[in-house]
C-alpha cells in the first residue's frame, strides 16, 4: 500500500508539473528515501571487493572507492550514517610485519613501449602499513582481503599471533575487536539495521589463480583440513551463509546480498591466449622433432600388450607445431597416467584451457639462459601457468553450488539480491554502455578492472555499487541514488597525492 501511494503521488507531482503556466519550472524528482530498509547503522561483511582492493594492493584511496563505501554514500541521504574504515597507512599498498615487507606494493603504469605498450610493475616504495599497529574500532566495513566464506565464522581469524604461520589473516589482525573474535562477532555487536554480504570468491579463486594446485574439497566438510588453494565443499559454503544471514537478521535487520561470477571471466583468465607461440616453419619442424620420441611412445600405448589409451586420447596428447601461431605445450594431471612407461603427461593447450595472466612475460623464455630449452615450447608449461579445461569445470561447479544456495537463501531470508554473474557475462561479451562510455572486462582497455587482472577498477567498483543501489530500491521500494560511472577513472596513477 505504501508503495501505492508513492507512485500515486510522483504521478500527481508530474501531472502538476505538467500544467504548470511556468515553462521553466524544473522537473520534479523523486525524493530519496530508504523504503522499508533502515540505513542507520550499515555493517558491511565480505572479502576484498568489499575491502577495495585494486592493482594487487590494498590502498587508502581505493578503501575510500569500494563499493561498500560508495554504497554508504548513497545511504546518507535516506538515514544512513558515515561508514568506518580500517584505512590503509599510504597509497603505497602492501604490509609489514615485525618491519618485513610481507605484501608487495600495488601496480601501476610505469611508462610505455616504443610500440605503445603499457608498462606495468609495482610502484616504488616501500609500504609502512604495520599489521602490528592495531587499529580501534568498531568499523563497519569489514571486507577482509583473501577471506573465503567460512573465514568469517573463524574465531582468531584476526590473531595477529597467528599471522605469519598463515592461521590469521594480516588485513583484518589490524583491526579485530580481540585475538579471539570473529568478522561475523564484530558485525553483530554493532547492531546492524543493514547490512551487505558479498562473500564466496576466493572459495574458488585462489584454487583457479593458482593454475588449479589445490585440492576440490567436495565430500569434505571440514574446512580446517583444506590448504590455502582448495575449493570449498558446497555444503560447507551453504551452512556458513545460512550461518551469516541467519545471525545478521535476526534481530530484525534487512540486507543485500550477491551471487558470485565465473572467476574463470576474469581478465586474469581471458587475456593470454592459449596458441601464442609464433613459429617458421623451420623451428616448426625442429620442434616436432624433438617430439618425435614423445609422440611415437603415444602411439605404442594404443597398441597390445599395453593398450594403456585410447587411440582417441594419442591423438589429442600428440605435440604439432605448424608454420605460424601454435597452442603452448602443457602438463596435464588429468591425462591418463602413463608415467609408469616413461611417458609423460603432455599435451597441447586448447581453447578451453586458461592460460594465466602471470604467464605473459613467462611464456618463450630460456630455461637457464639455454635457447633449446624455451617454456612452453620445448619444456612444458607446468600446472601453475595453466587451468585446464578439467580444472575450469571443477570451478564452475562449484561456483554453480554456491550460487544456488545464495539465491535461496536470499529468498527465503527476504533479502535483496544482486546477479553479479549476470553482471559479469555482459562485461565479458557485449559489455556495459552509459553515456558516452563503453566498459569492458578487457585487460587494462576495458575500464572495468584493475591492473591485477581480477579487482575493479575504481570505476568497476561504482559498476558494482549500482547493482547494489538497483537491488536495494528493488526489493524494499527504496529511491536511492547510482552514481555516475563516468567519474571514476578506470586506473589509478603510479603517484596519488
Amino acid at each position: 500500500m505504501i508503495k501505492n501511494f508513492k507512485w500515486l503521488l510522483l504521478v500527481s507531482l508530474t501531472f502538476v508539473a505538467c500544467n504548470n503556466d511556468n515553462e521553466d519550472s524544473a522537473p520534479v524528482e523523486i525524493p530519496i528515501t530508504p523504503g522499508t530498509a533502515t540505513f542507520t547503522k550499515y555493517v558491511a561483511l565480505g572479502d576484498s571487493f568489499a575491502a577495495g582492493y585494486s592493482d594487487g594492493a590494498l590502498f587508502k584511496t581505493g578503501q575510500e572507492g569500494s563499493y561498500v563505501n560508495i554504497l554508504a554514500q548513497q545511504f546518507a541521504p535516506a538515514g544512513g550514517t558515515a561508514i568506518t574504515t580500517p584505512l590503509m597507512a599510504d597509497n603505497i599498498g602492501g604490509l609489514l610485519l615485525g618491519g618485513n615487507v610481507i605484501a608487495g606494493s600495488r601496480f601501476a603504469i610505469l611508462g610505455f613501449t616504443p610500440s605503445g605498450t603499457p608498462i606495468i610493475g609495482s610502484i616504488p616504495g616501500t609500504p609502512t602499513t604495520e599489521v602490528t599497529n592495531h587499529l580501534t574500532g568498531p568499523f563497519n566495513n569489514l571486507g577482509v582481503p583473501g577471506a573465503k566464506s567460512f573465514h568469517l565464522l573463524a574465531q582468531g581469524y584476526g590473531n595477529v599471533a597467528g599471522v605469519a604461520s598463515g592461521k590469521a589473516n594480516p588485513y583484518y589482525a589490524r583491526f579485530a575487536s580481540s585475538g579471539t573474535a570473529s568478522v561475523l562477532a564484530d558485525a553483530l555487536v554493532q547492531s546492524p539495521t543493514f547490512f551487505s554480504l558479498f562473500i564466496g570468491g576466493n572459495d574458488v579463486l585462489s584454487y583457479a589463480t593458482s593454475g588449479g594446485i589445490g585440492v576440490d574439497q567436495k565430500g569434505n566438510l571440514d574446512p580446517s583440513t583444506y590448504g590455502s588453494n582448495d575449493i570449498t565443499d558446497p555444503t560447507v559454503f551453504a551452512n556458513v551463509y545460512t550461518a551469516l544471514t541467519t545471525n545478521l537478521t535476526a534481530n530484525g535487520a534487512k540486507g543485500v546480498v550477491a551471487n558470485l561470477p565465473y572467476v574463470t571471466t576474469l581478465p586474469y583468465f581471458k587475456t593470454v591466449p592459449f596458441n601464442p607461440v609464433a613459429l617458421d616453419a623451420t623451428k616448426a619442424a625442429q620442434l616436432n622433432a624433438g617430439y618425435a620420441q614423445y609422440n611415437a611412445g603415444l602411439q605404442a600405448m594404443t597398441k597390445d600388450p599395453y593398450n594403456a589409451i585410447t587411440a582417441e586420447e594419442a591423438a589429442r596428447r600428440t605435440i604439432k607445431f605448424v608454420a605460424g601461431s601454435n597452442a603452448v605445450v602443457i602438463v596435464d594431471s588429468y591425462l591418463t597416467n602413463l608415467s609408469a612407461y616413461g611417458v609423460p603427461s603432455y599435451r597441447q593447450a586448447t581453447k578451453e584451457d586458461l592460460v594465466v595472466l602471470t604467464a605473459k612475460n613467462f611464456i618463450g623464455t630460456p630455461v637457464g639462459g639455454d635457447p633449446t630449452k624455451v617454456n612452453g615450447v620445448s619444456v612444458p608449461l607446468a600446472d601453475q601457468w595453466v587451468l585446464s579445461k578439467d580444472e575450469v569445470k571443477e570451478v564452475q561447479v562449484a561456483t554453480d553450488a554456491y550460487n544456488k544456495a545464495i539465491e535461496a537463501i536470499a529468498t527465503s531470508k527476504g533479502l535483496a539480491f544482486v546477479d553479479t554473474k549476470a553482471a559479469m557475462t555482459q562485461l565479458s561479451t557485449t559489455g556495459i554502455s552509459f553515456g558516452n562510455y563503453q566498459m569492458t572486462s578487457s585487460y587494462v582497455t576495458g575500464g572495468a578492472f584493475s591492473l591485477d587482472g581480477v579487482h575493479p577498477s575504481a570505476r568497476g567498483y561504482a559498476y558494482i555499487a549500482n547493482l547494489f543501489v538497483n537491488a536495494i530500491n528493488a526489493k524494499f521500494d527504496a529511491t536511492l541514488r547510482t552514481v555516475d560511472l563516468g567519474q571514476y577513472p578506470i586506473q589509478y596513477p603510479a603517484t596519488i597525492q
